[in-house]
């Protein structure tokens, strides 16, 4: 049973921070941040963040002993799952995962969670990306040893990367198999290759359509592996870019973005050796183009 609550009312007008001087002496300044952080501190029913924040005579201060469970308030990004090992956001397209050499200000989703685990003195740490422009799913660590668990053990700890991608035209088949050899080149563009050279890696991409019109097509997408831009370029290759996705060949835009989205994430978790599985609904704007 949580604690109640201990009220205060304000006698004269005084700053936050002269406030707690008079009343809590013991209180350490980051004691009194930390409250503020996690919202138990609210004047008129209203949480207050700042020790500068002045107080007028009559004002109710409420002071709150158990901490509120921190959520993740961003119009570009929501925690789909989160412990003390492990989070997973989903993020919104145009944001990208983490920041570029060109792009350090930037925000990023990696930016915004940084922010909010901050107040739980905690870090995010990278564990993959997706593209800024893709939506959906996207995993961090909270600490370097799960982030190496991940990485290292990737293709045997992640059991299904599932992605929905709206293309132009209709592939012939209804469902296929795309495999070839990924190279990048100095503008950062990536080329797809049918021969095993020096640099190049191995990419296997398999599809599956859910539904077509005369124009465009919506397919299933599963990663066996997962490379830069893979099913970016793969869908190129076969003559079908994404809808969007002018850099690999789209010469269309008909959902005023480009159309991939990381649907599903399944995958082994590296501490409690649970098999976990997270799914988002394929996004309203894919949906209505069929």
């Amino acid at each position: 049973m949580a604690d109640k609550p201990i009220r205060f009312s304000v006698k004269e007008p005084q700053t936050l921070t002269a406030f707690f001087d008079i009343h809590f002496k013991g209180k350490s300044r980051s004691d009194i941040k930390s409250m503020l952080a996690h919202k138990q501190l609210s004047v008129n029913n209203m949480p207050v963040s700042r020790l500068d924040y002045q107080l007028t005579e009559g004002d109710t201060v409420i002071i709150r002993k158990d901490k509120p469970e921190l959520t993740l308030e961003h119009p570009k990004a929501r925690i789909v799952f989160e412990d003390e090992h492990l989070v997973v956001i989903e993020k919104v397209e145009g944001l990208l995962s983490v920041a570029t050499d060109g792009r350090k200000d930037e925000t990023t989703a990696f930016s915004i969670l940084s922010d909010y685990l901050r107040l739980k003195n905690q870090h995010p740490f990278i564990v993959h990306r997706i593209d800024r422009e893709t939506s959906g799913l996207l995993m961090f660590a909270k600490n370097r040893e799960m982030q190496l668990a991940l990485q290292e053990n990737w293709h045997e700890m992640v059991s299904e990367r599932t992605y929905i991608a709206v293309v132009e035209g209709v592939p012939e088949k209804k469902a296929d198999t795309i495999t070839s050899y990924l190279h990048e080149n100095r503008a950062l563009q990536i080329y797809s290759s049918q021969k095993a050279r020096d640099g190049r890696q191995k990419a296997v991409t398999h599809y599956h359509v859910i539904c077509k019109n005369e124009q465009y097509a919506m397919l299933k997408v599963e990663l066996e592996t997962g490379k830069k831009n893979q099913i970016r370029v793969h869908l190129q290759e076969i003559g079908h870019p994404i809808v969007g996705d002018k850099k690999y060949g789209a010469t269309s835009s008909p959902i005023g973005r480009m159309g991939l989205h990381a649907q599903v994430l399944e995958f082994v978790h590296p501490a409690t050796k649970e098999m976990l599985r997270f799914e988002t609904p394929i996004p309203q704007k894919f949906k209505a183009l069929f």
